[in-house]
């Protein structure tokens, strides 16, 4: 039967209007998308974002705690492996999702697929590797596998009450909502996910140096890591290139991208690379595959042969050099054009009491801190609470044990056994489950040996529940607990880091040059900020610029290729580039837009273009205040390949002007108060400090500033000497009529 359509005037399909669904008669029914969203998207995205995609504070997802958990109650710590396949089957009892997904986590977790630091499954078998595209893991019928010892800090007291426990999906089992993690397991393996509208992605550090740091933020809130923690540790090991200004923000804000670039051995014997270590967000076969390619584009002309040598030994890949190759350069053209240098996307985005958060690195493990001590104070109350049940029977017990033949013939003139345990209470004035406990005592202990030990035991327990109730009141002594938990687990488990460290500032990189052609250039910059790389050529042929409304030509450089381009913005920065990153255009094309291209700040804009070769000649930053400041090129020079330079020019006084002279030329200035005056820039004795406030140039009184700066052209003014003063700093001069030509151009 063909179910029957409910038809509107509203166009189907469209956002906040109704759209067709099936309800349960099988009839199409007209529904609005926000409700549809509210009632059924919505959901699902809190679903994935809360049992999925994000981790908690202990460190895992709720798939690998599942995983985990259902490994230890198999007895799977410190004791033979089992099959893969039977730890899956059982998995599935907690996760409702198929076997080959579960399989998949325990893959990743293994030591056999080397993504973590420190893993948590030891594995027997192929389970793959985590730096191969190609290499799959063995089925699970095949593999085998147990908890590694390291879960055995994960999972210490969590029969103690520690952690809370749920339901499983179908009420059958417990479950724990988190794992009482001993160390800040969240920041000592790599963990990532994507949900609905957000991510995370965390990369692991060095258990020993997060021990350290975790200890001393413990003793200080308030401490400085950096020292300590310098970077991250990836399992792969490779080479961080270390800024410190970088490393410093993904601390703070918990985001920021990392560059690890792989590591190489050259053996001159055989005259090859061979690549032992790779960035974490490659693989082997991509980084062949793109080195493949560029030998046939001929960009990579140095290479014979490349190929994967990767066996029991670890990861390998052998490139063989031609006779007579420069290994530095090619070196640095394999970094600059292939996967072998890459950058890892840090986002510290973890579930903290049910809501997703960005933390830095010394928020999260003060989250951690606060976490763990909420574990102590449980495991440390459950204790007190179970040696306190003991000492209330052994109360019970050390007053029978006064008159034992009195409690024999209570029990032995009781007729009915139900009476026992109310014929003691009464007789020794004990509650029922003293009474109980004492009725369940065996012949064969009422001897003295016995009575003299429990009697001991009293003692015992009496200054055991003193010192935990001066643990459980007393955050100081928990906090010392934590702290000698974070050194043990660091002295047993603790590895030498895995990734080096290479400091920005230590690093000269070539650029390669020697393959970029060398010609002449015109490069437009526009009111809109785009930028037009032209040949002289292409100009002749159409002059006439395809701009957008409104937008206009501002500068015009001739250039070469092979240029620098500098960017001067008005938050005191230069962004640096190069002319052949650009590409030749024509004049029907709009151009580039250098704030996006050149990564600019939202709240930041781009005043000033400079093309140069040599870095020769001079920059004259004029300020409201008068003054100005003549800084050499030289000082924008930078040996490294940097992309922004802080701290150009001064920020002590508004910026009206920026100008760039390769020789010294005559400059007009001209004030609120409409007087002009000319100077030569040969005047201005040149500095090297990028931040020096500059010379007085122009004498202004209260409230007057420097509106207007251009340089003096011969037909700007017909006496130009009544402008130039014989000292500075000068007032200047009011202009004549002789110069109203000057004054409708500037006034």
């Amino acid at each position: 039967m063909t179910p029957k359509r409910k038809t509107s005037s509203n166009n189907v399909g469209n956002i906040g209007k109704n759209h067709g669904v099936i309800n349960g008669a099988g009839e199409i029914v007209e529904q609005k998308i926000l409700s549809t969203l509210e009632q059924n998207y919505m959901p699902y995205a809190m679903s994935v974002i809360l049992s999925r995609a994000i981790p908690q504070i202990d460190g895992f997802k709720p798939s690998h705690r599942k995983l985990l958990y259902t490994m230890y109650k198999m007895g799977l710590l410190a004791s033979a492996r089992t099959k893969s396949a039977n730890i899956v089957g059982q998995t599935m009892k907690l996760n409702p999702h198929g076997d080959s997904a579960i399989y998949d986590t325990m893959v990743r977790l293994s030591r056999g697929y080397e993504a973590l630091l420190h893993p948590y499954i030891d594995s027997k078998g192929n389970f793959g590797k985590f730096y191969s595209r190609d290499m799959m893991c063995a089925a699970s019928r095949y593999t085998e596998a147990r908890l590694d010892n390291i879960c055995e800090e994960l999972f210490r007291d969590i029969d103690k009450d520690t952690v809370d426990f749920v339901d499983n999906y179908d009420n059958t089992l417990k479950e724990p909502v988190l794992l009482p993690a001993r160390f800040p397991s969240i920041v000592v393996n790599a963990n990532t996910g994507i949900a609905v509208g957000m991510a995370s992605s965390i990369c692991s550090f060095n258990l020993r140096e997060i021990c350290k740091a975790t200890a001393m933020l413990i003793k200080n809130p308030d401490a400085d890591i950096n020292k300590i923690l310098l970077a991250p540790d990836f399992a792969g090991g490779g080479s961080i290139i270390y800024d410190a200004n970088v490393m410093a923000d993904i601390y703070k804000t918990g985001r920021g991208s990392i560059r690890v670039r792989a590591r190489y051995t050259y053996d001159k014997t055989q005259n090859c690379i061979d690549i032992s270590s790779i960035p974490p967000t490659t693989t082997s076969e991509a980084i062949i595959d793109k080195v493949i390619e560029l030998i046939k584009k001929g960009s990579l002309k140095e290479i014979s042969d490349i190929r994967d040598e990767t066996g029991i030994d670890g990861l390998k890949i052998t490139i063989d050099l031609k006779r007579g190759a420069n290994l530095e350069r090619l070196i640095q053209k394999l970094y600059r054009l292939t996967p072998l240098e890459d950058s890892f996307f840090c986002n510290f985005n973890v579930l903290i009491d049910g809501v997703p958060k960005v933390l830095g690195i010394k928020s999260l493990i003060c989250e951690w801190i606060k976490f763990r001590i909420k574990c102590v104070k449980r495991r440390t109350k459950f204790e007190l609470d179970k040696q306190k049940n003991k000492l209330h029977l052994l109360r019970g017990l050390e007053k029978i044990l006064v008159d034992i033949d009195k409690a024999i013939e209570i029990i032995r003139n009781t007729k009915e056994e139900a009476m026992v345990v109310p014929n003691l209470m009464d007789g020794f004035y004990i509650d029922e489950v003293q009474a109980d406990y004492v009725a369940e005592i065996k012949l064969r202990h009422l001897n003295r040996e016995y009575i003299l030990n429990r009697i001991d035991e009293i003692k015992k327990l009496e200054e055991s529940i003193e010192k935990l109730e001066s643990i459980i009141n007393d955050e100081i002594k928990i906090k010392k607990i934590i702290t000698q938990e974070l050194s043990d687990i660091s002295e047993k488990y603790g590895k030498p880091r895995k990734t080096m460290l290479l400091y920005k500032e230590d690093m000269e990189e070539s650029f390669l040059t020697e393959e970029i052609s060398d010609y002449p250039v015109c490069l437009l910059f526009t009111k809109h900020k785009y930028l037009k790389k032209i040949t002289p050529q292409s100009l002749r042929m159409n002059s006439d610029q395809k701009l957008k409304d409104g937008d206009k030509v501002v500068q015009t450089i001739d250039s070469s290729n092979k240029s620098d381009l500098l960017f001067f913005t008005d938050k005191q920065q230069v962004y640096k580039s190069k002319v052949y990153e650009f590409q030749d255009m024509k004049a029907s094309v709009l151009g580039e837009f250098m704030p996006a291209k050149l990564d600019v700040d939202n709240d930041e804009s781009i005043l000033y273009m400079l093309a140069t070769e040599d870095y020769s000649g001079n920059m004259l930053f004029f300020f409201e205040n008068g003054k100005v400041a003549k800084i050499s090129l030289e000082s924008y020079k930078t040996k490294a390949n940097r992309k922004k330079l802080i701290s150009a020019y001064s920020d002590k006084s508004k910026l009206v002007c920026i100008k760039y002279f390769n020789k010294e030329k005559d400059v007009l200035l001209a004030s609120s108060a409409g007087r002009i005056l000319i100077f030569n820039t040969e005047i201005l004795k040149t500095k090297s400090t990028k931040t020096t406030l500059g010379v007085s140039v122009m004498s202004l009184k209260k409230g007057q500033r420097v509106i207007k700066v251009s340089e003096l052209q011969h037909d700007d003014l017909k006496n130009n000497l009544r402008y130039r003063p014989k000292n500075l700093p000068a007032a200047g001069s009011l202009p004549n009529m002789d110069d109203i030509k000057f004054e409708q151009l500037s006034l």
